[in-house]
């Protein structure tokens, strides 16, 4: 007999730590993937019923052995949060191809990998609960972060058009769209050298997370008033206007 399982990816820190806390606190079965072992065993060991997977999902063939072990161990993953994601900052001729390219497979190829393979047991079942977490960049073009915004509105635009298609089934689609969020995601962006965090303030990612949790099942969950009216304000700016804005926002120092 299958177990029921919720899995977080990205689970080494940030949000999909803390969005694990809250479940492993609620007595949930969980398994963590994220590149970091060392962290996902400090996590194991200060709760129960939690299997670590250690997995580069950088690499889109990697997202195939996730599932993979997930169902030769018989773990009926019921609840699909796919949280791992990074950024890259500076001008697009200017980055490091490689680092996109890896960005690429992370934010959409492996997302996209892992919601295919887990979804189809899920209607097996009819039951299941899957959150893609994307960004409020997913609602507006992002200069000095092209690739990333973009990666980002593909999550957006794709988890919508599967909540249509299965919104006569009992399987849950929901996005989160956090802003400006407080972890590594600065650092591993290099978002230091980028005025963003100084202009927009940062949310705790527990609170985040809690938001997250509160609101799965709602179709787009945005934290904080400031992110929804960013994104209110993008729906409706012609991108002559949109574009300075945003580029003004996260310039370089």
């Amino acid at each position: 007999m299958m177990k029921n399982y919720t899995l977080i990816t990205g689970a080494s820190s940030g949000i999909g730590c803390e969005l694990a806390k809250i479940y492993a606190q609620r007595g949930d079965a969980l398994i963590l993937v994220a590149r970091r072992k060392a962290l996902l065993e400090q996590f194991q060991q200060q709760y129960s019923n939690v299997e670590i997977i250690e997995m580069d999902l950088s690499l889109p063939e990697n997202a195939k052995k996730v599932f993979e072990i997930t169902e030769q161990q018989g773990w009926f993953v019921e609840r699909l949060i796919n949280n791992a994601g990074v950024g890259v900052f500076g001008e697009f001729s200017e980055t490091d191809l490689e680092q996109e390219i890896a960005m690429v497979n992370l934010n959409i190829q492996s997302l996209m990998i892992l919601t295919k393979l887990y979804l189809q047991p899920m209607k097996q079942r009819n039951q299941g609960q899957i959150l893609n977490v994307s960004s409020v960049a997913g609602f507006m073009p992002g200069p000095q972060m092209a690739v990333y915004y973009a990666t980002k509105a593909f999550v957006t635009s794709f988890s919508k058009a599967l909540r249509y298609e299965l919104s006569k089934t009992n399987i849950q689609i929901s996005i989160l769209a956090p802003g400006t969020t407080d972890t590594g995601f600065v650092k591993s962006a290099n978002l230091e050298n980028s005025t963003l965090f100084e202009r927009l303030k940062a949310q705790p990612a527990e609170v985040v997370a809690k938001r997250a949790v509160e609101k799965f099942g709602k179709s787009v969950i945005i934290p904080n008033w400031l992110n929804k009216l960013l994104v209110l304000s993008a729906r409706f700016s012609p991108d002559f206007l949109l574009l300075p804005i945003v580029s003004f926002i996260q310039k370089s120092k």
